[in-house]
């Protein structure tokens, strides 16, 4: 099973990367399934339906997300309404959505799960307890299982991926936006990254233009971001996973660029 997670994409740049570099890849590596983090793609905050079908047409399959995805009321309706769309598990029960589900691919089950960290985020449940609570629900119903670690601080992704080993077949960082690239396998078998890094544009400061986040640190006051569009990159992992075992086979980060 090969599967594919893609990095936070950022606004319509990160939709265009998305469509311009990743599709063509889809079908050349011939991925099976493919996940991306989507809490930024509408202007850079929250989600909107046309974001998410332009991104379902570009051969995305599954979207996971983070602290921004309530940051859009239009968008908040789909964790409900669309079953391909999860939010961190750890928020609170009365949340909308949900923060896992089994989808099945070519035969198999695939269990996706999203938590979001504490360390320098929202004050919301313990994500180590919440996974917990969450395998046990998903016994033996998958073999193979992604998590997305939505969060701040490396430390607690890294020990996110220890807690997960041999729990998990793939434990992939998101939200800072840059890729750390240190695809790696621990002792039993479970795939780790800390950051996948992000899919939008590289003329920026983390997707946004420079000029308004400048302003914003050398003021210290509010001002209006907005996406930039300079230097086009999709940047995302590659796994292949034995469906019978949920083990890691093979595992690659990759970032795709326009050409010159």
């Amino acid at each position: 099973m090969r599967i594919a997670f893609i990095g936070d994409v950022v606004g319509k740049s990160g939709r265009r990367a998305v469509a311009e570099l990743f599709s063509p890849l889809k079908k050349q590596r011939k991925i099976d399934f493919t996940i991306a983090n989507v809490e930024n793609v509408a202007g850079g905050f929250g989600i909107v339906p046309k974001a998410i079908d332009e991104l379902q047409a570009a051969g995305v399959d599954f979207f996971t997300s983070g602290n921004h995805v309530w940051d859009n009321r239009e968008g908040v309706p789909m964790l409900d309404e669309r079953a391909n769309i999860i939010r961190p598990a750890n928020y609170p029960g009365a949340s909308p959505g949900t923060g896992w589900r089994i989808v099945e691919v070519t035969g198999h089950p695939i269990a996706v799960i999203n938590v979001q960290g504490r360390v320098f985020m929202p004050p919301i449940d313990c994500p180590f307890r919440t996974v917990d609570r969450v395998l046990s629900e998903i016994g033996e119903k998958s073999r193979i299982t992604i998590v997305d670690v939505h969060g701040e601080a490396t430390s607690e992704k890294v020990a996110m991926g220890w807690y997960l080993d041999g729990r998990a077949s793939l434990v992939i960082g998101t939200h800072t936006h840059v890729p750390t690239k240190d695809c790696r396998v621990f002792p039993r078998g479970t795939g780790y990254v800390t950051d996948v890094g992000m899919s939008g544009a590289y003329d920026s400061i983390l997707g946004v233009d420079k000029k308004a986040v400048l302003q914003r640190f050398m003021e210290m006051r509010p001002c209006k971001f907005q996406v930039a569009r300079g230097d086009i990159r999709c940047d995302l992992v590659i796994a292949d996973i034995d469906p019978t075992t949920g083990k890691l086979v093979e595992f690659e980060h990759l970032q795709l660029k326009q050409e010159a």
